[in-house]
């Protein structure tokens, strides 16, 4: 399979570049798989303090493929018993599980499922000319991927509750404008001012680091797990409307 999330160290740094050209970087098979395979390596590499997911171009991560959401409609429809959801391959949260901290560089679009995989970072850099989109109701069916907790949270309740509900597209400008707790630069500086802010923390001892992180999200896991369940709950509702198939097709294009 090819290895379409490229890992590389820059001494206790660990730099994940998110890089399925193919498809832009939405949820591929091949691109879900070699994310897992590198947290992994993260896992085990006991060496590595912090790390910095970014993508390339104009990609951060745009969330899942016209196959898959055909599939989970599809699922849905046909009232197939575990029919397919986005938990399935267990990858959603892994910036959170992700026993250092990690730095979201989104210096590209970050798009539905994408979004949520980013802000489920413990710091976060955003570009000013780059669109946010919780877009998961564009297709007409609710939002998955923990965005229902993280964004909200992540970018302020009021902000990401109405992300979640109009599916629009935002820039980081107009994030940075509405008071979004986040760090928002200019496009080109994304992935700078997140090694800057990566250095920081590498200079701390790793242990505390991650006895840190872990203090820090302790209370978010039971929260997470309800919103997972909620989400899921909805999908089996949502995804069944015939309306949602033809948004998809649509909205992808034939």
């Amino acid at each position: 399979m090819d290895n379409v999330v490229k890992l590389k160290k820059d001494g206790a740094i660990a730099l994940v570049a998110l890089e399925e050209k193919e498809f832009g970087n939405t949820f591929t098979k091949r691109f879900i798989y070699s994310l897992k395979d590198t947290f992994e390596e993260i896992r085990r590499d006991t060496s590595i303090k912090v790390v910095v997911v970014h993508g390339y171009e104009n990609y951060f991560c745009c969330g899942g493929t016209k196959e898959e959401l055909i599939g989970l409609y599809e699922g849905f429809t046909n009232k197939q018993e575990g029919g397919a959801q986005f938990t399935d391959l267990n990858f959603h949260d892994l910036l959170f599980r992700c026993e250092v901290p990690v730095v979201s560089a989104m210096q590209g679009h970050a798009l539905g499922g994408g979004l949520a995989f980013g802000c489920f970072a413990d710091v976060i850099v955003m570009g000013e000319q780059c669109l946010y989109s919780a877009n998961f109701m564009k297709y007409g069916f609710s939002p998955g991927m923990g965005a229902t907790y993280i964004v909200p949270r992540k970018l302020g309740n009021l902000l990401g509750t109405e992300m979640l509900f109009t599916a629009r597209n935002y820039y980081g400008r107009e994030l940075k404008e509405r008071g979004a707790p986040v760090k928002v630069v200019n496009r080109q500086g994304v992935i700078d001012a997140a090694l800057e802010i990566a250095a920081e923390l590498a200079d701390k001892p790793r242990l505390s680091l991650v006895e840190l992180k872990k203090h820090l999200t302790a209370g978010m896991v039971a929260d997470i797990e309800h919103h997972i369940r909620r989400e899921l709950e909805m999908h089996r509702i949502t995804f069944a409307q015939p309306e949602v198939r033809k948004r998809i097709e649509s909205l992808f294009g034939n």
